[in-house]
Protein backbone atom coordinates (compact mmCIF):
# COMPACT_ATOMS: atom_id res chain seq x y z
CA UNK A 1 0.00 0.00 0.00
CA UNK A 2 1.13 3.52 -0.71
CA UNK A 3 1.71 5.90 2.19
CA UNK A 4 -0.09 9.13 1.37
CA UNK A 5 -3.56 7.82 0.64
CA UNK A 6 -3.67 9.03 -2.96
CA UNK A 7 -0.47 8.08 -4.77
CA UNK A 8 0.29 4.49 -5.60
CA UNK A 9 2.84 2.82 -7.84
CA UNK A 10 1.37 1.33 -10.98
CA UNK A 11 2.78 -0.53 -13.94
CA UNK A 12 2.11 -0.09 -17.63
CA UNK A 13 -0.45 -2.75 -18.49
CA UNK A 14 -3.57 -4.11 -16.86
CA UNK A 15 -7.18 -5.19 -17.12
CA UNK A 16 -9.09 -3.83 -20.11
CA UNK A 17 -6.11 -1.77 -21.19
CA UNK A 18 -5.85 0.31 -18.01
CA UNK A 19 -2.94 0.70 -15.60
CA UNK A 20 -1.73 -2.46 -13.96
CA UNK A 21 -3.06 -2.63 -10.37
CA UNK A 22 -0.94 -3.27 -7.29
CA UNK A 23 -3.02 -6.40 -6.54
CA UNK A 24 -5.46 -8.49 -8.51
CA UNK A 25 -7.83 -8.73 -5.53
CA UNK A 26 -8.21 -6.95 -2.20
CA UNK A 27 -10.17 -9.01 0.32
CA UNK A 28 -11.70 -6.92 3.11
CA UNK A 29 -12.06 -8.94 6.31
CA UNK A 30 -9.94 -11.72 7.81
CA UNK A 31 -12.70 -13.82 9.29
CA UNK A 32 -13.34 -17.35 8.12
CA UNK A 33 -15.01 -16.27 4.85
CA UNK A 34 -12.39 -13.68 3.93
CA UNK A 35 -9.48 -16.00 4.67
CA UNK A 36 -11.09 -18.88 2.78
CA UNK A 37 -11.68 -16.59 -0.20
CA UNK A 38 -8.11 -15.30 -0.04
CA UNK A 39 -6.74 -18.85 0.01
CA UNK A 40 -8.88 -19.94 -2.93
CA UNK A 41 -8.06 -16.86 -5.01
CA UNK A 42 -4.33 -17.10 -4.28
CA UNK A 43 -4.37 -20.81 -5.10
CA UNK A 44 -6.01 -19.89 -8.43
CA UNK A 45 -3.05 -17.65 -9.23
CA UNK A 46 -4.42 -14.23 -8.22
CA UNK A 47 -2.29 -11.76 -6.26
CA UNK A 48 -4.24 -11.08 -3.05
CA UNK A 49 -4.06 -8.54 -0.24
CA UNK A 50 -6.27 -9.10 2.84
CA UNK A 51 -7.16 -6.04 4.95
CA UNK A 52 -8.37 -6.58 8.52
CA UNK A 53 -9.41 -3.85 10.95
CA UNK A 54 -8.61 -5.88 14.08
CA UNK A 55 -5.14 -6.80 15.37
CA UNK A 56 -5.63 -10.50 14.65
CA UNK A 57 -7.59 -12.83 12.40
CA UNK A 58 -11.04 -14.25 13.12
CA UNK A 59 -11.89 -11.78 15.90
CA UNK A 60 -15.54 -11.28 14.94
CA UNK A 61 -18.30 -13.81 14.32
CA UNK A 62 -15.74 -16.53 13.61
CA UNK A 63 -14.65 -16.43 17.25
CA UNK A 64 -18.13 -16.04 18.72
CA UNK A 65 -20.36 -18.87 17.58
CA UNK A 66 -21.24 -22.46 18.42
CA UNK A 67 -18.41 -23.86 16.22
CA UNK A 68 -20.93 -26.25 14.69
CA UNK A 69 -20.40 -27.94 11.33
CA UNK A 70 -23.98 -27.83 10.08
CA UNK A 71 -25.45 -30.58 7.91
CA UNK A 72 -27.75 -28.27 5.88
CA UNK A 73 -31.14 -29.03 7.42
CA UNK A 74 -32.89 -25.71 7.86
CA UNK A 75 -32.62 -23.83 4.57
CA UNK A 76 -34.98 -23.56 1.56
CA UNK A 77 -34.11 -25.82 -1.35
CA UNK A 78 -31.72 -24.24 -3.88
CA UNK A 79 -31.00 -21.27 -1.61
CA UNK A 80 -27.39 -20.18 -1.26
CA UNK A 81 -27.51 -21.18 2.40
CA UNK A 82 -28.57 -24.71 1.46
CA UNK A 83 -26.09 -25.08 -1.40
CA UNK A 84 -23.12 -23.50 0.36
CA UNK A 85 -23.77 -25.42 3.59
CA UNK A 86 -24.07 -28.87 2.06
CA UNK A 87 -21.01 -28.36 -0.15
CA UNK A 88 -19.08 -26.61 2.58
CA UNK A 89 -19.76 -29.34 5.13
CA UNK A 90 -17.86 -31.91 3.11
CA UNK A 91 -15.08 -29.46 2.31
CA UNK A 92 -14.66 -28.62 6.00
CA UNK A 93 -14.49 -32.28 7.01
CA UNK A 94 -11.99 -32.99 4.22
CA UNK A 95 -9.89 -30.01 5.27
CA UNK A 96 -9.92 -31.00 8.92
CA UNK A 97 -8.76 -34.52 8.06
CA UNK A 98 -6.07 -33.26 5.69
CA UNK A 99 -4.62 -30.63 8.05
CA UNK A 100 -5.23 -32.27 11.42
CA UNK A 101 -7.70 -29.58 12.52
CA UNK A 102 -9.49 -30.59 15.75
CA UNK A 103 -13.07 -31.61 15.05
CA UNK A 104 -15.66 -34.26 15.88
CA UNK A 105 -18.49 -35.60 13.73
CA UNK A 106 -20.67 -36.33 16.76
CA UNK A 107 -24.14 -35.77 15.30
CA UNK A 108 -27.19 -34.00 16.66
CA UNK A 109 -30.86 -34.55 17.39
CA UNK A 110 -33.61 -31.99 16.73
CA UNK A 111 -36.26 -32.78 19.30
CA UNK A 112 -40.02 -32.31 19.45
CA UNK A 113 -41.03 -32.00 23.09
CA UNK A 114 -44.76 -32.17 22.37
CA UNK A 115 -46.88 -33.86 19.72
CA UNK A 116 -47.68 -30.55 18.00
CA UNK A 117 -43.99 -30.17 17.15
CA UNK A 118 -43.58 -33.64 15.64
CA UNK A 119 -44.99 -32.50 12.28
CA UNK A 120 -42.40 -29.71 12.18
CA UNK A 121 -39.62 -32.23 12.68
CA UNK A 122 -40.99 -34.35 9.83
CA UNK A 123 -41.12 -31.31 7.52
CA UNK A 124 -37.53 -30.45 8.44
CA UNK A 125 -36.50 -33.97 7.51
CA UNK A 126 -38.28 -33.80 4.16
CA UNK A 127 -36.73 -30.42 3.30
CA UNK A 128 -33.26 -31.51 4.41
CA UNK A 129 -33.38 -34.65 2.29
CA UNK A 130 -34.33 -32.47 -0.70
CA UNK A 131 -31.18 -30.45 0.05
CA UNK A 132 -29.08 -33.60 -0.17
CA UNK A 133 -28.36 -34.01 3.55
CA UNK A 134 -27.34 -37.66 4.06
CA UNK A 135 -28.06 -40.10 6.86
CA UNK A 136 -31.11 -38.40 8.38
CA UNK A 137 -33.33 -40.54 10.58
CA UNK A 138 -36.69 -39.84 12.19
CA UNK A 139 -36.68 -41.40 15.67
CA UNK A 140 -39.18 -41.76 18.50
CA UNK A 141 -38.93 -40.78 22.13
CA UNK A 142 -37.64 -44.18 23.23
CA UNK A 143 -34.77 -44.06 20.75
CA UNK A 144 -33.92 -40.50 21.82
CA UNK A 145 -33.74 -41.64 25.44
CA UNK A 146 -31.54 -44.58 24.45
CA UNK A 147 -29.13 -42.25 22.65
CA UNK A 148 -29.32 -39.43 25.20
CA UNK A 149 -30.65 -40.67 28.58
CA UNK A 150 -31.10 -37.14 29.96
CA UNK A 151 -33.20 -35.92 27.02
CA UNK A 152 -37.00 -36.16 27.02
CA UNK A 153 -38.90 -35.74 23.76
CA UNK A 154 -41.72 -37.39 21.83
CA UNK A 155 -39.93 -37.46 18.47
CA UNK A 156 -36.74 -36.29 16.86
CA UNK A 157 -34.61 -35.97 13.76
CA UNK A 158 -31.14 -37.49 14.03
CA UNK A 159 -28.40 -35.94 11.90
CA UNK A 160 -25.17 -37.97 11.98
CA UNK A 161 -23.30 -35.50 9.72
CA UNK A 162 -23.45 -32.56 12.15
CA UNK A 163 -20.20 -31.89 14.00
CA UNK A 164 -18.03 -29.38 15.82
CA UNK A 165 -14.73 -27.80 14.87
CA UNK A 166 -12.01 -25.58 16.30
CA UNK A 167 -13.02 -22.45 14.37
CA UNK A 168 -9.77 -20.59 15.01
CA UNK A 169 -7.65 -23.52 13.86
CA UNK A 170 -9.78 -23.73 10.72
CA UNK A 171 -9.26 -20.02 10.07
CA UNK A 172 -5.51 -20.37 10.65
CA UNK A 173 -5.38 -23.14 8.06
CA UNK A 174 -6.87 -20.81 5.45
CA UNK A 175 -4.45 -18.04 6.42
CA UNK A 176 -1.51 -20.42 6.08
CA UNK A 177 -2.71 -21.61 2.67
CA UNK A 178 -3.25 -18.06 1.43
CA UNK A 179 0.20 -16.96 2.56
CA UNK A 180 1.81 -20.09 1.09
CA UNK A 181 0.46 -18.85 -2.27
CA UNK A 182 1.89 -15.34 -1.69
CA UNK A 183 -1.22 -13.61 -0.36
CA UNK A 184 -0.44 -10.78 2.06
CA UNK A 185 -2.38 -10.07 5.28
CA UNK A 186 -2.40 -6.54 6.71
CA UNK A 187 -3.87 -6.24 10.21
CA UNK A 188 -5.03 -3.07 12.00
CA UNK A 189 -6.16 -1.49 8.73
CA UNK A 190 -9.69 -0.09 8.73
CA UNK A 191 -11.06 0.57 5.25
CA UNK A 192 -12.33 4.15 5.01
CA UNK A 193 -12.94 4.66 1.30
CA UNK A 194 -13.28 2.71 -1.95
CA UNK A 195 -12.90 4.64 -5.19
CA UNK A 196 -13.61 3.50 -8.73
CA UNK A 197 -10.58 3.96 -10.98
CA UNK A 198 -9.73 2.87 -14.49
CA UNK A 199 -9.56 -0.90 -14.51
CA UNK A 200 -10.74 -1.45 -10.94
CA UNK A 201 -10.73 0.14 -7.51
CA UNK A 202 -8.58 2.15 -5.13
CA UNK A 203 -9.04 1.03 -1.52
CA UNK A 204 -7.98 3.40 1.24
CA UNK A 205 -7.39 2.17 4.77
CA UNK A 206 -6.35 3.76 8.08
CA UNK A 207 -3.48 1.85 9.67
CA UNK A 208 -2.57 1.50 13.35
CA UNK A 209 -0.25 4.54 13.21
CA UNK A 210 -3.04 6.72 11.84
CA UNK A 211 -1.73 6.85 8.29
CA UNK A 212 -4.11 6.66 5.35
CA UNK A 213 -2.76 4.06 2.92
CA UNK A 214 -4.05 3.09 -0.51
CA UNK A 215 -3.89 0.13 -2.87
CA UNK A 216 -5.15 -0.23 -6.42
CA UNK A 217 -6.76 -3.51 -7.41
CA UNK A 218 -8.76 -5.09 -10.19
CA UNK A 219 -11.36 -6.59 -7.82
CA UNK A 220 -12.61 -6.24 -4.25
CA UNK A 221 -14.10 -9.02 -2.14
CA UNK A 222 -16.21 -7.62 0.68
CA UNK A 223 -16.07 -10.21 3.48
CA UNK A 224 -16.27 -7.73 6.33
CA UNK A 225 -18.93 -9.50 8.41
CA UNK A 226 -20.83 -7.04 10.56
CA UNK A 227 -19.22 -4.18 8.63
CA UNK A 228 -20.00 -5.62 5.20
CA UNK A 229 -22.95 -3.27 4.61
CA UNK A 230 -20.70 -0.29 5.45
CA UNK A 231 -18.10 -1.53 2.96
CA UNK A 232 -20.74 -1.90 0.23
CA UNK A 233 -21.88 1.65 0.96
CA UNK A 234 -18.29 2.94 0.79
CA UNK A 235 -18.04 1.39 -2.68
CA UNK A 236 -21.05 3.49 -3.73
CA UNK A 237 -23.97 1.09 -3.35
CA UNK A 238 -27.35 2.27 -2.06
CA UNK A 239 -28.06 -0.10 0.84
CA UNK A 240 -31.79 0.53 0.94
CA UNK A 241 -32.23 0.10 -2.79
CA UNK A 242 -30.35 -3.21 -2.90
CA UNK A 243 -31.58 -4.47 0.49
CA UNK A 244 -28.11 -4.85 1.97
CA UNK A 245 -28.71 -3.09 5.31
CA UNK A 246 -27.69 -5.38 8.18
CA UNK A 247 -29.61 -5.80 11.44
CA UNK A 248 -27.17 -6.93 14.17
CA UNK A 249 -28.68 -9.69 16.30
CA UNK A 250 -26.97 -10.60 19.55
CA UNK A 251 -26.93 -14.10 20.98
CA UNK A 252 -25.79 -15.00 24.50
CA UNK A 253 -24.33 -18.34 25.55
CA UNK A 254 -24.34 -19.99 28.98
CA UNK A 255 -22.22 -22.93 30.04
CA UNK A 256 -23.13 -25.88 32.24
CA UNK A 257 -21.53 -25.54 35.66
CA UNK A 258 -18.82 -28.09 36.56
CA UNK A 259 -20.12 -30.97 38.63
CA UNK A 260 -23.51 -31.15 36.97
CA UNK A 261 -24.87 -34.67 36.62
CA UNK A 262 -26.32 -33.91 33.20
CA UNK A 263 -24.52 -35.64 30.34
CA UNK A 264 -24.77 -35.31 26.55
CA UNK A 265 -22.83 -37.08 23.82
CA UNK A 266 -24.17 -35.12 20.83
CA UNK A 267 -25.81 -31.78 20.08
CA UNK A 268 -29.49 -31.34 20.99
CA UNK A 269 -31.65 -28.70 19.33
CA UNK A 270 -35.31 -27.81 19.84
CA UNK A 271 -37.47 -27.08 16.79
CA UNK A 272 -36.38 -23.74 15.25
CA UNK A 273 -37.49 -20.43 16.73
CA UNK A 274 -38.56 -17.38 14.71
CA UNK A 275 -35.18 -15.58 14.52
CA UNK A 276 -32.84 -18.47 15.21
CA UNK A 277 -32.58 -22.16 16.06
CA UNK A 278 -33.75 -21.86 19.65
CA UNK A 279 -31.78 -22.36 22.88
CA UNK A 280 -29.86 -25.48 21.93
CA UNK A 281 -27.25 -27.55 23.70
CA UNK A 282 -23.84 -27.92 22.09
CA UNK A 283 -20.55 -29.42 23.15
CA UNK A 284 -17.07 -28.07 22.63
CA UNK A 285 -14.09 -30.24 21.80
CA UNK A 286 -13.33 -30.68 25.50
CA UNK A 287 -16.85 -32.02 26.12
CA UNK A 288 -18.12 -28.90 27.89
CA UNK A 289 -21.86 -28.28 27.42
CA UNK A 290 -23.03 -24.82 26.33
CA UNK A 291 -26.53 -23.43 25.80
CA UNK A 292 -27.56 -20.74 23.35
CA UNK A 293 -27.74 -18.52 21.54
CA UNK A 294 -30.89 -16.50 22.13
CA UNK A 295 -31.88 -13.67 19.79
CA UNK A 296 -31.76 -9.97 20.67
CA UNK A 297 -31.62 -7.30 17.99
CA UNK A 298 -29.19 -4.54 18.97
CA UNK A 299 -28.29 -1.12 17.58
CA UNK A 300 -24.60 -2.03 17.46
CA UNK A 301 -22.46 -5.04 18.40
CA UNK A 302 -22.15 -5.58 22.16
CA UNK A 303 -20.71 -8.67 23.82
CA UNK A 304 -21.63 -8.53 27.50
CA UNK A 305 -23.73 -11.47 28.70
CA UNK A 306 -26.63 -10.60 30.99
CA UNK A 307 -26.45 -13.03 33.97
CA UNK A 308 -30.16 -12.46 34.62
CA UNK A 309 -30.95 -14.43 31.46
CA UNK A 310 -29.80 -17.65 33.14
CA UNK A 311 -33.28 -18.37 34.51
CA UNK A 312 -34.86 -18.03 31.07
CA UNK A 313 -32.18 -20.24 29.52
CA UNK A 314 -32.79 -22.94 32.14
CA UNK A 315 -36.54 -22.80 31.52
CA UNK A 316 -36.05 -23.12 27.75
CA UNK A 317 -33.58 -26.01 28.02
CA UNK A 318 -35.74 -27.85 30.57
CA UNK A 319 -38.27 -28.50 27.83
CA UNK A 320 -35.94 -31.24 26.60
CA UNK A 321 -33.56 -31.60 29.58
CA UNK A 322 -35.87 -31.82 32.62
CA UNK A 323 -33.00 -32.69 34.98
CA UNK A 324 -31.35 -29.30 34.43
CA UNK A 325 -31.20 -27.65 37.85
CA UNK A 326 -31.68 -24.04 38.91
CA UNK A 327 -28.33 -22.32 39.10
CA UNK A 328 -26.71 -24.86 36.76
CA UNK A 329 -25.80 -22.29 34.09
CA UNK A 330 -23.13 -19.60 34.14
CA UNK A 331 -22.61 -16.74 31.64
CA UNK A 332 -20.12 -17.73 28.96
CA UNK A 333 -19.85 -15.42 25.93
CA UNK A 334 -21.93 -13.59 23.32
CA UNK A 335 -21.86 -13.28 19.55
CA UNK A 336 -23.59 -10.98 17.08
CA UNK A 337 -25.14 -12.26 13.85
CA UNK A 338 -24.87 -10.23 10.64
CA UNK A 339 -28.57 -10.63 9.80
CA UNK A 340 -30.20 -9.20 6.71
CA UNK A 341 -33.65 -10.03 8.10
CA UNK A 342 -34.89 -7.50 10.63
CA UNK A 343 -37.23 -8.25 13.55
CA UNK A 344 -40.30 -10.14 12.39
CA UNK A 345 -39.08 -10.54 8.81
CA UNK A 346 -38.90 -13.85 6.98
CA UNK A 347 -36.03 -15.83 5.50
CA UNK A 348 -33.16 -13.89 3.94
CA UNK A 349 -30.51 -15.71 1.99
CA UNK A 350 -26.79 -15.05 1.88
CA UNK A 351 -25.70 -12.31 -0.49
CA UNK A 352 -22.75 -13.56 -2.52
CA UNK A 353 -22.89 -11.31 -5.56
CA UNK A 354 -20.57 -9.92 -8.22
CA UNK A 355 -22.02 -6.46 -8.74
CA UNK A 356 -21.49 -5.76 -12.46
CA UNK A 357 -25.26 -5.52 -12.93
CA UNK A 358 -25.34 -2.72 -10.33
CA UNK A 359 -22.49 -0.87 -12.04
CA UNK A 360 -19.61 -2.17 -9.90
CA UNK A 361 -17.71 -4.77 -11.97
CA UNK A 362 -15.21 -6.74 -9.92
CA UNK A 363 -16.89 -5.98 -6.58
CA UNK A 364 -18.04 -9.17 -4.85
CA UNK A 365 -20.24 -8.63 -1.81
CA UNK A 366 -20.53 -11.33 0.85
CA UNK A 367 -23.23 -9.87 3.09
CA UNK A 368 -25.50 -11.44 5.69
CA UNK A 369 -23.13 -14.36 6.22
CA UNK A 370 -24.61 -15.60 9.48
CA UNK A 371 -25.13 -19.28 10.31
CA UNK A 372 -24.23 -21.52 8.49
CA UNK A 373 -21.38 -19.23 7.45
CA UNK A 374 -18.63 -21.15 9.26
CA UNK A 375 -19.63 -24.40 7.56
CA UNK A 376 -20.17 -22.69 4.22
CA UNK A 377 -16.87 -20.78 4.10
CA UNK A 378 -14.87 -23.04 1.75
CA UNK A 379 -17.83 -23.35 -0.64
CA UNK A 380 -18.39 -19.58 -0.56
CA UNK A 381 -14.70 -19.17 -1.38
CA UNK A 382 -14.99 -21.41 -4.43
CA UNK A 383 -18.07 -19.46 -5.54
CA UNK A 384 -16.16 -16.18 -5.22
CA UNK A 385 -13.39 -17.55 -7.45
CA UNK A 386 -16.00 -18.52 -10.03
CA UNK A 387 -17.65 -15.08 -9.89
CA UNK A 388 -14.29 -13.40 -10.60
CA UNK A 389 -13.11 -15.90 -13.20
CA UNK A 390 -13.92 -13.67 -16.15
CA UNK A 391 -12.44 -10.49 -14.68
Amino acid sequence: MSGDGRETGVGTTGRKGGARPDQDVVVIGAGIVGLAAAAALARAGRSVLVLEAEDGIARGATSRNSEVIHAGIYYPQNSLKARMCTAGRELVYERCARHGIPHRRLGKIIVATEEAEAATVEKLCEAARANGVPGLELIDGAEIRRLEPDVRAVAGLRSPETGIVDAHALALSFQAEAEAHDAVLLLCCRVEAIETIGGGYRVLGRTADGQLESVDCAAVVNAAGLASDRIAELAGMDLEECGYRLHPCKGDYFSLAPGSRLRLSRLVYPVPAKAGLGIHATLDLAGRVRFGPDTEYVAKPVYEVDPAKATRFVEAARRYLPALEDGALAPDYAGVRAKLAGPGEGFRDFVIAEESAAGFPGLVNCIGIESPGLTSAPAIAQHVVELLAGL
